[in-house]
């Protein structure tokens, strides 16, 4: 992913990339301890069979007394059922508490993903965001919920295999000692290289997600210019892309699990033909060679699962790193001291002072400047100009997705680099060009601009966007789902339900972007009156490039290459015979009308 202004890289290296997870895991020590506990005694259990196993051959086969292998039976039984339920015991204990922390993971991830500018969506791929948040969380639960577990209960187990081997016959078990470094040396060499391919793994998956977002999302442009082969055969590269990965990780990770494996059993079976010749020659019983080779076993399949699970936790690593990787960035955005607390309810006064501001994508391109303009409170004023004027950068710069470069955007004399993002946004209601519909209910839609309106309100706020005749028409009407992007409505209703949104809202700024550019003649002159109203009283912002709807706006600001062209009444400018009368000139004569 792109690094944006304020990213700091986490530390490489799989131990403190995991490390990083202990925040999350707090809290659920009791559960932790709970399942290590579990854990200690699954592997006791197992470890005390092997004695059960020597008993039952040395004293049980070797006299020849029904009743000691009646009891040695009853006995290996009874471990079984503890053993049963303390690997229960383990297993929920692990997998709930990695459920829940990939779900607090998660939640900690979008919410501050949440936060960061748009600064950043402009260079991140929204399809690689949500497979780290998907993909690459749901490899690090199966690593915490699963792979962490195995790794100590393995470990414990070997460790104490290790010691009872010690306890049956010294000689054998520096054998095995000795053979346990020849199994960690792949683990080691082999490891890293795993993790590496892990982490190009997981990012061509990131890819394939990318590219079905942002296909899927277009799907109507994809399909109106007969680009589906295209679009398939760049899906299938990108497909191939994560195969060759995968591919590559496995076949490393197989070597690995086999090389560990092959060195084990075959340490077990050198050491099963010595311990053989001692039978014979009386220097131990068959009960301590049959124990022997039983934790000679748990030794050598504890290290082919330890290798193979340590795939996995290298792997989930490489999750944690690129997880970690979006908290690290920090927001573009920094409210400066002294942080100034705007009232709840403002005069609306705006001022634009020496304002200088470039796209941080393009910094060497001078989007906006330097412009400095005022606009009393309740002042209804219209930006107009070409395409790539400005218009919207002043909108972006007044709800602060940005901060200017120089100068200062005011409100009610108050430097909003010193308010906070939330507290200024609470204060002005936006109808974007694009009206933003959610796959959910009407209702829902409408609630967006103030979530704990009740249900006459929101009614209301339709009826005063004249949304309501095509509402009381649609399957169940307020609670009618409307579909992923609103793609049940059409541009015009989709356009009346986000203006209904932003009367619902009812905040003392109002951000009109070609607010009525999707709507028929009839329907534009309805809206027009249901802003009209809503205006009333409010500081207003109109971008505009049909002309005639701004005719009657206090003020028109001309905009042209970032700078203030001119600014007056639509009389006055039309009498200034420059920029303003020659946009208009166009546009009135190509609708028929004289200026």
């Amino acid at each position: 992913m792109a690094q944006t202004p304020g990213f700091v890289p986490p530390p490489k290296g799989e131990l403190v990339q995991l490390a990083r997870l202990g925040r999350f895991l707090l809290p659920y020590r009791a559960r932790i301890a709970g399942a290590m506990l579990a854990l200690v005694v699954a592997a006791s259990c197992v470890l005390a069979l092997g004695q059960g196993l020597r008993y039952v051959v040395d004293a049980g086969f070797g006299s020849g007394d029904p009743r000691l292998l009646n009891a040695a039976l009853a006995a290996i039984v009874g471990v079984a059922v503890v053993l049963a339920c303390a690997t229960w015991t383990r297993f929920y204990l692990m997998m709930s508490v990695g459920e829940r922390i990939i779900a607090d993971l998660r939640r900690t991830v979008f919410a501050h993903v949440l936060t960061l500018s748009p600064a950043f969506f402009d260079s991140a791929r929204t399809g690689e965001i949500a497979s780290r948040l998907t993909n690459d969380s749901e490899q690090l639960r199966q690593v915490i919920g699963f792979g962490f577990s195995m790794l100590l209960r393995n470990g414990l187990m070997m460790v104490g295999a290790l010691v009872l081997l010690f306890a049956t016959s010294a000689k054998l078990a520096a054998l095995i000692v000795l053979g346990v470094p020849a199994t960690l040396v792949p683990i080691l060499l082999m490891g890293r290289r795993v993790r590496r391919l892990s982490r190009v793994n997981q990012d061509r998956v990131a890819d394939v997600s990318a590219h079905v977002d942002e296909s899927l999302h277009e799907i109507r442009t994809v399909q109106a210019y007969r680009h589906e082969e295209r679009t398939r055969g760049q899906f299938n590269e990108a497909t191939a892309g994560a195969l060759g990965a995968g591919l590559h990780r496995v076949r490393v990770k197989a070597w690995l699990i086999s090389l560990v494996m092959l060195i084990g059993f075959c340490a077990v079976g050198v050491i099963l033909w010595i311990g053989g010749h001692d039978v014979f020659a009386g220097r131990m019983t068959a009960g301590e060679l049959s124990a022997f080779v039983f934790y000679a076993a748990i030794v050598a399949t504890g290290a082919g699962t330890v290798s193979e699970v340590w795939g996995e936790i290298q792997r989930g690593a490489g999750a944690t790193e690129r997880l970690m990787e979006l908290i690290d960035i920090r927001p573009a955005l920094v409210t400066a001291a002294p942080v100034i607390k705007l009232p709840p309810r403002v005069a609306g006064a705006i001022r634009f002072d020496d304002v200088v501001f470039a796209y941080p994508g393009r910094p060497e391109v001078t989007a906006l400047g330097p412009v400095s303009f005022a606009i009393g409170p309740g002042e209804r004023v219209a930006l107009v100009g070409p395409s790539g004027a400005g218009k919207s950068t002043v909108f972006a710069l007044l709800l602060r997705f940005y901060d200017p470069v120089s100068g200062r955007v005011l409100v009610d004399g108050a430097d909003i680099r010193h308010c906070e993002p939330e507290d200024l946004r609470r204060l002005v209601a936006l109808v974007p060009q694009d009206p933003v519909i959610f796959a959910a209910s009407v209702t829902e839609n409408v609630r967006f601009g103030r979530p704990d309106a009740s249900f006459e309100a929101v009614r209301e706020a339709c009826a005063a966007a004249h949304a309501l005749e095509f509402i009381e028409r649609l399957p169940q009407r307020f609670d009618t789902d409307l579909g992923e992007r609103g793609v049940k409505l059409s541009g015009g209703q989709r356009q009346r339900i986000s203006i209904a949104r932003a009367i619902l809202a009812d905040r003392p700024v109002l951000l009109l972007d070609e607010a009525t550019s999707s709507l028929d003649a009839e329907s534009e002159r309805q809206v027009a009156q249901a802003l009209e109203r809503l205006a009333r009283g409010r500081t207003t912002l109109v971008i505009a490039h049909r002309l005639a709807t701004v005719r009657h706006a206090d003020r028109i600001i001309v905009l042209d290459r970032g700078r203030i062209h001119a600014a007056g009444t639509h009389e006055d400018l039309l009498r200034a015979d420059g920029l303003y009368a020659h946009l208009a000139r166009l546009q009135f004569i190509a609708e028929g009308e004289t200026a």
